[in-house]
């Protein structure tokens, strides 16, 4: 609200400055005009009177002179004072018009390309400053140390604190027991411990060993986030990118990780994660709730305007797969590379405008590469590699995609 208030406060200034040059001008302008044309009747008037002293003029012409000038001495004295009005009136509107103007279009475009709470960076900068902002952000233990102990919202029974108590013994004893240790995660998480439920989790995984799923790994990293209320660790984005190593498409890990850049200031890497994820779906992942309750705010963070959620897991097509270019062998050499290219376009606006994964900018660049258009090929390329500079699961993608259209560095 400060911001605001200081943005409308100066514009007013500014507006005030310009009503009062404006009729400052209005009225030294009137005022001349007619203050010029009393001085010539005036000095008319005395040339009359000496052309009559040297008998130039007869008295009875002169008098005739005399009455016709001070006849228009009286119309341009009466004209000067409704010219000085006048122009006062005429300024006033054109003030209010420009202050409407100044004060109404600074805000709109403001609103519309800047960011209130936001410093004058560059684009390099501010990527530089939030890349040093998660280099230094808090590690795992200083988030959880700082907050308070967690409220546990369930009422336990005396039954089960006692069961957990026999459990952890249990499970002391014996490192190895797979279950036990997936049951102490599971209800450590229920009593609130959830960095006792995390311990728990990073045991079942060594346990697991090679069989470790993305699933195991991400259960993890949700625990330690939940642990520090909410924010995304060094430690818990790291398991994320582990998750996501073992999955690409791992729903949980790509919106932690886009939580991850909200709060490191990098909103637009996080509106293409979340926003890939809503048109992917389904509907009833756990992390469509809370990507539809924050998307809007980061799409205005990161300079997406008039965004609108769009149908859950209704995305546009993804454009032409291998499968789509080898069904056109059938067709033409002309009608086949047409095809393509009108689908080629409408993935390459769509990932312009919109976004996408990983997996949508490699399609788009071998389906380029297909067409012999390796100059574009490139430049898509390189713009998906800056896009996933922050994911190398999906780097590796466009990496894989680049090598096969012949562009890859």
């Amino acid at each position: 609200m400060t911001f605001w208030i200081t943005t409308v406060l100066m514009a007013v200034l500014v507006a005030s400055f310009l009503a009062r040059a404006l009729i400052g001008r209005g009225r030294a302008v009137a005022g001349d005009a007619g203050d010029y044309d009393l001085r010539v009747y005036r000095d008319q008037l005395a040339e009359i009177e000496r052309d009559v002293a040297r008998g130039v003029i007869p008295p009875e012409d002169a008098e005739r002179v005399r009455t016709e000038i001070s006849r228009r001495i009286l119309a341009a004295d009466a004209g000067r004072s409704a010219a000085t009005i006048e122009p006062q009136k005429t300024p006033l509107l054109l003030v209010g018009a420009l202050a409407i103007t100044l004060i109404g279009g600074s805000i709109a475009i403001y609103t519309w390309l800047g960011q209130p709470g936001y410093g004058d960076l560059a684009l390099q900068d501010r990527i530089a400053f939030a890349e040093e902002l998660r280099e230094n952000r808090p590690d795992q233990q200083t988030a959880v140390d700082s907050l308070p102990p967690f409220p546990v919202t369930e009422e336990l029974s005396d039954e089960f604190v006692n069961l957990m108590a026999s459990l952890r013994e249990t499970v002391s004893a014996r490192p190895d027991d797979l279950q036990g240790h997936i049951l102490l995660a599971q209800n450590e998480a229920r009593m609130g411990n959830f960095m006792d439920a995390a311990a728990a989790q990073n045991r079942v995984m060594q346990i697991k060993g090679e069989d470790v799923t993305s699933e195991d790994i991400s259960d993890f990293g949700e625990l330690l986030v939940l642990a520090a209320g909410g924010y995304v660790s060094p430690e818990a984005e790291v398991a994320f990118r582990a998750a996501l190593n073992r999955d690409e498409n791992d729903g949980r890990a790509r919106y932690y990780l886009g939580l991850m850049m909200v709060q490191t200031g990098r909103p637009d890497i996080a509106f293409r994660l979340w926003n890939g994820l809503l048109r992917r779906g389904p509907a009833d992942a756990a992390w469509i709730a809370p990507i539809t309750a924050q998307i809007e705010n980061v799409a205005q963070l990161a300079g997406v305007n008039n965004y609108s959620i769009p149908a859950i897991g209704g995305g546009a097509a993804p454009g032409p797969s291998v499968d789509d270019i080898e069904a056109a062998s059938e067709m033409t050499a002309e009608a086949r590379m047409e095809m393509i290219g009108g689908m080629v376009e409408g993935l390459s606006n769509r990932l312009a405008t919109e976004g996408g994964p990983a997996q949508d900018w490699a399609r788009l660049i071998t389906s380029l590469g297909v067409l012999g258009d390796s100059e574009q090929a490139l430049a898509i390329y390189n713009n998906a590699m800056d896009v996933f500079a922050d994911d190398p699961a999906s780097r590796d993608v466009i990496r894989a995609a680049g090598s096969q259209a012949g562009v890859a560095e």
